[in-house]
């Protein structure tokens, strides 16, 4: 098992979430963060001045995912969320060696 992370923008994740609707997933959460990168920060007006923000509003989308099926989800991930511009986001994999439930049924 792996778990699978995307930090990207947030209009994107409506459209991720759909196009992984059909894909082989065991478990997914998304959360709202902020961080930053290569794309640094940005300005932004507040009170007519210009002042810098330095953490940009993202959003983490945490999958978990069968070892065979990691490259056929991050594939699908990459083709739905790639942009071509700066900021698009980040995939990291990651080894999810135990998993247990909390309650079972």
């Amino acid at each position: 098992m792996k778990q699978v992370v995307a930090v990207v923008k947030p209009f994107l994740v409506e459209k991720i979430l759909e196009g992984l609707r059909l894909a082989p997933l065991e478990a997914v959460v998304v959360r709202e963060v902020k961080g930053v990168g290569k794309q640094k920060s940005y300005l932004d007006q507040y009170a007519d001045t210009d002042y810098a923000r330095a953490f940009l509003p993202k959003v983490e989308v945490a999958m978990w995912v069968d070892d065979t099926r990691v490259e056929e989800v991050v594939r699908k991930l990459v083709e739905v969320a790639r942009t071509g511009r700066m900021g698009d986001g980040k995939i990291w994999i990651l080894p999810a060696d135990n998993a247990e439930r909390v309650v079972s049924f």
